[in-house]
């Protein structure tokens, strides 16, 4: 096998196919198009809105129900652990406690782990990459069916429930493509039902336009931030894009907010309330909190060149053990142990921070707590639940005196969101530096040990979390080195907020979506400037020192990502050094044998052939797929000469076997059929893009990218094919550290 520059092999060969973003416009379809009339095209539109409308509508819902089954879980395992502790803090004997709380996230934790690593391993992590690699033209096997979003959903609700440093918002954006995916189709290939709804949008083009509004209305589930959502849609995931899309996008979003925050008041039980606006809420920022001055500018940037270096070092550690666990952690029980490993030690650290940490701050009338477990029973009296919209926060009390709390435990002992909101929202004081310090180290390196397990987790909150921690210890020693002027400084909440957008945005390079996302989800707009210049900052920096998070598990999959420019210096490249050939042409009639011989050659895994009349001049492309379908249905010259009633094969033909089409094994080919001939004028694309031999490479590239091409045909001056450039091609250049890279790859 050969090997790329980390060790790693390079299995893509066979692995990735490329998607059809190109409509086949053959005769076929020409004459549907031509049938139909204006109104016609005007229900078509209509039932897009439709399909945008449900799949904001069901990604909402599985964000809710994500939400309620963590919290009823995480609830009562908190209370189990937390009357255990109470009961052994009188008695002595604590390790018994740390016992139950390890055993319990780990038996959490490996039911997560068990589903991902033995039924459906796709489902891992947080799913950003695979939808971006999907939505970029790369057909990942299995990325959108419903086994996986079952597998997605439970994994995230046990790998939050058990504790590890994980968040539940990546996995949303990857249930809703899966969700838009499946709806879209208006049948279900997995249980075998077919509601002959939706039938024009059974093909590459339009799913993918479908699979980008999901990917929206889950981030816009996941945070309350529909705008972002839409962003982050255009700047992560779609590689095509159009004005009516965006409004379609934009409807699918809100839906999802709106769905989410009506069936949430319900479980909240006050019905019709609807101010929670997504899974994740930091609370609102009021007051004297939100203002900032001229010379706090200089700061935010110098917090935004730090988020930049603690993010590129995240990234390098994840990288090694991720290329660590391809090499060692590949069997499915080895994956399994890890997780469990990393759940006893997440729980471990959490209690020997918490029990050693003696930093207990006075309960003041004004903490409301959110989790009725979390307060003592002596001091239960004294709180009055406060229903006002303060940011509600959740201190615990373990190892303090009566009337006093723990805040390392409110730091640890929580679901990650709380300690985002209570880092954000507790008065100054409310927590040590060294407190905060221990624990930005420690959750650093949880985070990045987690991040890669065979569990469906994301990476956002975690990041949000080490970020608010150090942005408010940021905070804290500011107000130290000048103790005169603290009234300026009075608000650490503020500087977690930076900090942590500054985490997040040195992980994983996100500028335009992040900052609309943290804008809306904390609904403050004052704090937009800071937030684009930390941002900024934070990717200058860090993409000087390597790539983000998910551009680095795309890379690491040797998944034939294109980005949107061919690499700066790669102008004296042209068509010809870069097409592969000589290409497998066909005859356009051309016997049944030759068909069955080339498709099963297992030695070229060919996806396109051209179909030439002779001499080798070009006149059309035919896909595997079609021929597939054409053998299966046996249409063949000479039986549509003998049998008059022969049915023409239709369009609907073709739809009816995406995106599964059978592999050619499974179709039985006597050996007088060999002998038949196929004409394939009707279902042949007659006008396929082509470009002469010496089109650089830019020129190439963009032809590609834009136009979201599987196969460009090369040919001379004669209109004769002399090769094939397919994404394989494209993708093997990239700018290394000493100009343009060629990767050595695999003979395709």
């Amino acid at each position: 096998a050969l090997y790329n520059c980390n060790g790693l092999p390079f299995s893509f060969y066979v692995q990735f196919q490329s998607l059809d973003y190109d409509n086949i416009e053959n005769q076929l379809f020409l004459e549907e198009e031509r049938r139909m009339s204006y109104l016609g095209f005007r229900c078509l539109e209509i039932s897009r809105w439709v399909v945008c409308g449900w799949i904001g509508f069901l990604t909402g819902l599985i964000a809710c129900f994500i939400d309620i089954a963590v919290e009823e879980l995480a609830g009562f395992k908190y209370q189990v652990v937390k009357e255990n502790i109470e009961k052994f803090t009188e008695v002595g004997g604590l390790s018994i406690s740390l016992l139950l709380w390890a055993v319990l996230n780990a038996a959490i934790v490996m039911v997560g782990a068990i589903i991902v690593a033995y039924f459906e391993p796709i489902a891992a992590g947080s799913g950003i990459p695979q939808i971006k690699c999907y939505l970029n033209g790369i057909k990942i096997p299995r990325v959108v069916r419903l086994k996986t979003l079952v597998v997605k959903v439970c994994g995230v609700i046990c790998s939050v429930v058990g504790g590890l440093a994980v968040g539940k918002e990546g996995p949303m954006i990857h249930s809703g493509a899966v969700v838009a995916a499946g709806v879209s189709q208006g049948r279900s290939t997995s249980l075998k039902k077919d509601f002959k709804i939706f039938e024009y949008f059974r093909r590459d083009t339009e799913k993918r336009d479908f699979v980008s509004a999901g990917a929206a209305a889950g981030v816009s589930a996941a945070f309350g931030a529909p705008v972002g959502g839409v962003l982050f849609s255009l700047e992560e995931g779609a590689s095509f894009w159009n004005q009516m899309l965006t409004w379609r996008i934009f409807f699918a979003s809100m839906i999802s907010t709106f769905t989410l925050n009506f069936f949430l008041s319900i479980y909240h039980k006050n019905t019709g309330d609807l101010s929670s606006p997504g899974l994740i809420n930091f609370g609102r920022f009021e007051g004297d909190s939100v203002a900032y001055n001229l010379y706090e500018i200089p700061l935010f940037i110098l917090m935004g060149a730090i988020g930049g270096l603690l993010g590129a070092l995240f990234n390098i550690l994840n990288y090694w053990l991720t290329i660590f666990r391809i090499r060692y952690v590949h069997r499915p029980c080895l994956q399994v142990m890890e997780a469990m490993l990393v759940a006893a030690v997440t729980a471990t650290v959490s209690f020997t921070m918490i029990y050693f940490s003696n930093d207990c701050q006075p309960l003041g009338p004004e903490h409301a707590e959110e989790y009725p477990l979390q307060v003592d029973s002596q001091t239960h009296a004294t709180l009055t639940p406060n229903t006002g919209n303060k940011a509600k926060t959740s201190e615990v009390l373990l190892f303090c005196a009566d009337g006093e709390y723990n805040s390392m435990a409110t730091a640890f002992f929580n679901t990650p969101e709380r300690s985002v909101r209570s880092l954000f929202h507790n008065q100054a004081g409310t927590y040590n530096p060294l407190t905060l310090g221990l624990f930005t180290l420690t959750y650093f390196f949880l985070a990045c040990w987690t991040y890669g397990l065979a569990v469906s987790a994301g990476v956002f909150i975690p990041s949000l979390l080490i970020g608010a921690a150090w942005g408010r210890l940021f905070g804290i020693l500011l107000a130290y080195i000048t103790p005169n002027s603290a009234a300026k400084w009075a608000d650490p909440g503020k500087y977690a907020l930076i900090g942590a957008a500054a985490q997040l945005g040195g992980i994983v390079r996100m500028t335009l979506s992040l900052t609309v996302i943290m804008v809306e989800a904390t609904g403050n707009v004052t704090y937009g400037f800071p937030i684009m210049l930390v941002l900024m900052t934070a990717k200058i920096v860090g993409d000087y020192i390597v790539e983000g998070l998910y551009d680095i598990h795309i890379k690491l999959q040797s998944v034939p990502f294109l980005h949107w420019e061919a690499p700066a210096t790669s102008h004296w490249l042209t068509a010809r050094e870069v097409m592969s050939s000589p290409v497998t042409c066909l005859n356009r009639i051309e016997k049944v044998g030759t068909i069955v011989d080339t498709l099963s050659n297992t030695s070229t895994k060919h996806n396109g052939f051209p179909v030439v009349v002779q001499p080798a001049k070009l006149c059309g492309l035919i896909l595997r797929s079609q021929l597939i379908v054409l053998l299966k249905h046996k249409v063949f010259v000479e039986l549509a000469r003998s049998r008059l009633t022969h049915r023409k094969l239709q369009l609907k033909d073709f739809r009816d076997a995406y995106p599964r089409f059978p592999p050619i094994q499974s179709i039985h080919v006597s050996q007088d059929e060999r002998e038949c001939m196929m004409d394939l004028t009707e279902f042949m694309n007659p006008t396929p893009y082509t470009v002469p031999q010496e089109t650089s490479l830019p020129r190439v590239f963009k032809l590609f990218r834009a136009l979201g091409l599987r196969h460009l045909v090369v040919v001379d001056d004669e209109n004769r094919v002399v090769g094939l450039v397919t994404r394989k091609d494209l993708a093997r250049y990239h700018l290394g550290k000493h100009g343009l890279e060629e990767l050595q790859l695999a003979q395709t």
